[in-house]
């Protein structure tokens, strides 16, 4: 049956998130999707003059062919990837799954090589194509959010189609006092960190690559960072789920890590050297986004949230901090997850999950509700 809600959700992919026009050329790729939704953004890229291109994907077929598969195997497919890749102009990914610990059992040097193989199809995908991804809801989303399935379709449909008009004067004043900023520090409890963004640059997203979505993120200068975090989110990497992380830091580098997977967790920082660096700073705020899921597109844009991640760094703020890891890990400063501080050259700009300056107030949970 026709949900009306796919239609409205295709629109704004299709017009607001990729601004397709006549003639550019998209892929939608679909893991886990059903098909009427897969069918409406099929129509609304057709509406636009666009040429719509397909891939569907299935959870466990995908844990197959990880599982085993030859270093030839992924060569030719990053071949043939990377070569569909550069005919798109746009790329809409909707990634579903009915278990989001799938690949869980896949090894994790499997997936790292997995992942590096492939390294150069997202770099395409990120670099040159006006892209966009989000999950797509599930029973086990729902269970995840200890929700049930229609209360979790009810807010993920009003989150992902949130009006990001409205947050646009905001977080262009953000933007630009993060591009004016040299300290940071962040403080609250199991936290006192310090570092530098000076030089990097900000960037907004407002709708235009994750949906859901509200950030704005810049950079920390690589061998800047000093001090300690723990994260209060829930995260989930390469299928593994990790609490409690804790990650202490000298001169930028995570010297240690521990969590209640501590062996898993340093494993995974060992994958490279830059993945023992961080590679992204951002504030989070998307006011209908409250509350840890493991699913990072969600979890990374709670609001009242920043999150620290270790890793690859995004060239349009960039530290030139290279890895195949790029882990966003989240803490809530919101007064109900302990609360907190943000410092930009020694001003306070958020305690507790709320914006102090003017500009910056329309970000805030309480004063969008108000709307």
């Amino acid at each position: 049956m026709h949900d009306p809600r796919f239609d409205k959700l295709a629109q704004l992919l299709v017009e607001y998130s990729t601004r397709l026009k006549r003639n550019e050329t998209v892929l939608i790729e679909s893991f886990d999707v059903p098909d009427e939704m897969t069918i409406a953004l099929i129509r609304a890229a057709r509406k636009a003059g666009a040429l719509p291109f397909t891939q569907v994907n299935r959870g466990r077929i995908t844990r197959e062919l990880a599982l085993n598969a030859a270093e030839r195997q992924l060569n030719l497919t990053a071949i043939h990837e990377l070569a569909r890749m550069k005919k798109m102009d746009a790329y809409i990914g909707l990634r579903g799954s009915h278990n989001v610990t799938e690949l869980s059992d896949v090894p994790p040097d499997q997936m790292k090589t997995v992942a590096r193989k492939m390294r150069p199809v997202q770099d395409q995908r990120v670099k040159k194509t006006k892209w966009v991804v989000l999950r797509w809801p599930t029973p086990s989303m729902a269970q995840l959010a200890s929700m049930s399935t229609e209360a979790f379709e009810n807010f993920y449909f009003d989150v992902c189609t949130l009006d990001y008009r409205k947050l646009q004067p905001g977080m262009k004043a953000l933007q630009t006092l993060m591009e004016k900023t040299d300290l940071v520090e962040i403080k609250g409890p199991g936290t006192d960190l310090r570092f530098s963004i000076k030089g990097i640059g900000a960037i907004i997203c407002g709708g235009d690559h994750n949906i859901p979505d509200g950030e704005v993120f810049s950079c920390p200068v690589k061998d800047s960072v000093q001090g300690h975090v723990t994260f209060n989110a829930p995260t989930i990497y390469q299928g593994i789920g990790f609490d409690g992380v804790r990650l202490a830091f000298r001169d930028g580098k995570i010297v240690e890590a521990t969590a209640n997977q501590t062996e898993k967790l340093n494993k995974i920082l060992d994958s490279d050297p830059g993945a023992r660096y961080i590679g992204e700073f951002s504030l989070g705020f998307n006011p209908y986004i409250l509350s840890p899921m493991r699913d990072i597109l969600f979890d990374e844009k709670i609001a009242g949230s920043f999150h620290f991640t270790p890793g690859q760094a995004y060239e349009d703020a960039d530290n030139g901090n290279r890895s195949q890891v790029h882990w966003d890990m989240v803490n809530i400063q919101r007064p109900e997850y302990g609360g907190g501080e943000v410092y930009f050259d020694g001003k306070l700009i958020r305690r507790d999950g709320d914006f102090i300056p003017k500009e910056l107030r329309s970000l805030n949970q309480s004063s969008f509700a108000k709307r």
